[in-house]
Order: structure tokens, then sequence, then C-alpha cells
């Protein structure tokens, strides 16, 4: 099974040096590592160019910021156009220990042999720096999740994840198109995933581990808003009222409004970001972004 990387990465140079390495330690090796730099300003775009690894390297530096969102896009877009049978994405702060691809991939092909070809994604656990487990990314779990431990794999069935360590295959690729490039950061993992298991649950593969580098090991909730992460909690509030009218319906989306003011008034939040964040979940209802689908490999 052949498997085309791809890390996207804005100004965190000195991490991405760690992933790159861990990429190119993998046991079982990748096909391509695509690294999409989004316009990075740190001296990224330096390092890039003469940057030398033991797996094939494909940069492609973005002209402007697209956002976790559109790199992700971008990256898949040209995992898929290399003919992979599998892209394993990830961002610049994850650290993949040497067997985690290797896991990946049995234990993707385990499922399949359990739940039928639809398995859409395969994904691993993900560690904090201090070994513990990493808060913000905790899939969520079916109500049958043990289904496939009592078979004797090291799989839990998961309908979402994010985008930190994640094995897609190619059909599902194909079939369900690219992550929203215009939601830009934050809520574009969780609506990609959810996508993908309209039909069949994914996984989460247990000893397929990664280190997830971030600053605090701590959840994200609306309660938790301030002046310094408004910016990114707008996009998210933005993109989830979007997902929550366009593709569930009007009663969801007023549950979800219902939802974002009490935990803004639970959490003190002061009253000129609540009104900005309200007013991001009112633009939900013009923003509605269409599904792009990748194209093949060129004969």
């Amino acid at each position: 099974m052949s498997v085309a990387a791809v890390v996207v990465t804005f100004n965190r140079l000195e991490k991405l040096k760690t992933v790159l390495a861990s990429v190119a330690a993998q046991s079982h090796p990748v096909e391509t590592l695509f690294i999409i730099d989004n316009a990075s300003t740190d001296g990224t775009a330096e390092y890039l160019s003469s940057v030398e690894l033991s797996v094939p390297v494909e940069i492609v530096t973005m002209t402007t910021n697209s956002g976790g969102a559109g790199g992700f896009s971008e990256g898949m877009r040209r995992g898929y156009a290399s003919g992979a049978d599998h892209v394993w994405i990830m961002d610049d702060d994850c650290y993949p220990k040497p067997d985690a691809l290797a896991a990946l991939l049995s234990g993707f092909e385990g499922a399949v042999a359990e739940l039928g070809a639809e398995v859409p994604f395969a994904c691993s656990v993900v560690e904090f720096t201090d070994g513990s487990i990493c808060e913000m990314n905790n899939p969520v779990p079916t109500w049958d999740w043990g289904r496939l431990l009592v078979k004797g794999q090291q799989n839990v069935m998961v309908t979402a994840c994010s985008f930190v360590s994640v094995l897609i295959p190619r059909w599902a690729i194909a079939e369900y198109g690219l992550p929203y490039s215009e939601y830009f950061i934050w809520f574009d993992d969780r609506e990609y995933t959810l996508r993908l298991t309209g039909r069949c649950p994914g996984v989460q593969v247990l000893d397929s581990e990664v280190v997830h580098d971030m600053g605090d090991n701590r959840g994200v909730n609306f309660a938790m808003v301030d002046r310094k992460s408004l910016w990114k909690f707008a996009y998210g509030v933005r993109n989830e009222a979007s997902w929550q009218l366009h593709h569930r319906g009007f009663l969801h989306f007023v549950e979800f409004g219902a939802r974002l003011f009490l935990s803004l008034h639970r959490g003190r939040v002061p009253l000129d970001l609540r009104a900005k964040l309200l007013g991001k979940w009112v633009r939900g209802i013009t923003f509605n972004p269409k599904v792009q689908y990748p194209e093949a490999e060129k004969a």
C-alpha cells in the first residue's frame, strides 16, 4: 500500500524539523512527503529549499496563508493526484512514533476485513508531550465503539477525529471530496471526518501513537474565549453554524446558537466578545462552501 504523507506548516520551523524527521523515520516508508508551507515568514521556506530527507519530498509554497483547512485541502489534492493508495495527514507539531504509520495501515486493513470496504479513515492515539492523553484530540466514539476490540483488534470505532495523524484511503477522497478550504481553521477536521463516516465509522488504532507538541494540554470550549483567542473561535463558530444549518437543519442551527449563548454566559466572556461571536453564528446563514473534488494523476 503506497502512502502520501501531508504536513501543513505555518511559522513553526523548529517543530517542523522534528515532524519531518519523524515521518522520514517511519518503519513503513511513505511514497512521497508533501509539505504545504502556508506562506511562513520564519525562515521555513529557506530551510525547505535545502532540506534532505530519506524519502521523496514535494514542497508546496502557498502564496498566502490559507489556514489549516486550506493547507490540508491542497495537500490531500496533491496526495491524491500522486496516485497513492492512502493519504496520511498531520499538523506541523505532530511527531509520529516510528511504527505509527505501519500500525495505522495494519489497523485499517483489520477494520476493513471485519466491517467491509467502506471504512473511511484510521487515526492515531494522540499523546501530549508528557505522555498523557492530548485533551483536544480525542475522537468521538460510536455507541458500539468496542466492536472490533472484542474481535482481538487494537481498534475502536469512531465517527470524527482531529487532523493530527489521520490515514484516508484514496476512494474516500474521490467519493467525499476534500475538506472545505474556506473554513480556514477550526471545525474543518470535525466536519470532514463526519462527512466521511456517513455510511461506515472510522477507527482509532490504539497501537498507532503520535505526540502533539501543543502549548497547553487542555480541551476547548466557548467559555474559554478571550481577546487573544477570539479570532480562532470566530472561525469555529461561523464554520459550525454553517454546517449545522446547511447540513443538519434549522433546529440544529438554533440549538447550536443556544449552546453558544449559554457557554459564553457561563464563562463570563466580555459582552463585546459575545456579540462578535453571535454575529459569526448569524454569518453561518450565508456562509455555505461547496465540496471540491480532486483530480487523478495525469497519464
